[in-house]
């Protein structure tokens, strides 16, 4: 069957988690890189979609396919490596140690890959910086303004407004990182990532690496925005966020919730329901004899 039961889905996550920090620092940069660009392009593809229609639900509809590319590559993506990395350390597939490698890596080449895409972005809209009268311009600009000083105005405030709106974008991403383990065959994959990650997207929650494009290509564009107001208005209480986000409300509470079912090992999870209704259908026939 296509169909992977939620035993098998948790000894997937763990064993995803542990692989992740057994590549090499090259092998983290280069993935982070093409997934970093790959979900700035669909930011892109969004915000595109959105000035067309002039319905912002519609970007949200299909910005998923950013996403579903990066997994099925099998690329790097930091905030969902917040849910799995967690569960091979807890389990003690992985170190400490080996989890901050792999997310110091990954975020750098996430950085570099949205930074390459804005550069090429902006030259493309701009027509190589002669025109600047294309909705997008506005659009980033007003994106990355909205994600940064508008939590600033708020002051403290801001700063907890913006770590729960990252909390509720990361336990989206990483169910959807989760839900792809959920089916075998690709079609299915797709259908079950594309559910949480539209939740997210078409709420305005704040994603880390989303940010790491939309924000800087709009200081290009300029958008009067800091590197300071960058990463002390955004940046960094976004990656807060969405760790906790991911490994708590996703790796950790599945963790509990499929260990809470059964004394049994995850492995056996999926099928203890079923040995348990076999054994004892003998032991009934046994003493039916």
């Amino acid at each position: 069957m296509d169909y992977v039961k939620p035993g098998e889905v948790l000894n997937d996550m763990i064993e995803g988690g542990a692989n992740k920090t057994k590549l090499s620092p090259g092998q983290m940069l280069v993935r982070s890189m093409l997934a970093g660009a790959i979900l700035a392009s669909a930011t892109t593809l969004a915000f595109t979609a959105s000035s067309q229609t002039n319905i912002p639900m519609a970007g949200a509809l299909i910005f998923p396919v950013g996403f579903v590319i990066i997994v099925l590559l099998g690329l790097e993506l930091v905030t969902g490596s917040f849910a799995l990395i967690p569960l091979a350390v807890l389990q003690k597939k992985a170190s400490v140690r080996s989890m901050l490698g792999n997310y110091g890596w990954v975020i750098l080449g996430h950085v570099i890959g949205c930074l390459v895409y804005a550069v090429l972005y902006g030259l493309t809209i701009t027509k190589m910086g002669h025109d600047m009268s294309s909705p997008l311009v506005q659009t980033i600009i007003k994106t990355s303004e909205a994600k940064t000083l508008a939590y600033k105005e708020l002051g403290g405030e801001g700063l907890l407004l913006i770590v729960i709106k990252a909390m509720l974008c990361n336990w989206m991403v990483t169910l959807g990182v989760v839900m792809a383990f959920t089916s075998k065959s690709t079609a299915g994959k797709i259908a079950a990532m594309w559910l949480p990650i539209l939740i997210f997207f078409g709420q305005g929650f704040e994603h880390a690496v989303v940010n790491m494009f939309v924000i800087p290509a709009g200081m290009m564009l300029g958008a009067n925005v800091s590197f300071a107001d960058w990463w002390l208005w955004n940046q960094i209480p976004v990656l807060i966020g969405n760790f906790i986000g991911g490994a708590l409300f996703t790796g950790v509470a599945y963790y509990v919730s499929i260990r809470g079912f059964s004394k049994s090992k995850p492995s056996a999870i999926g099928s203890a329901g079923a040995r348990g209704s076999m054994e004892a259908a003998a032991v009934s026939a046994e003493r039916g004899r």
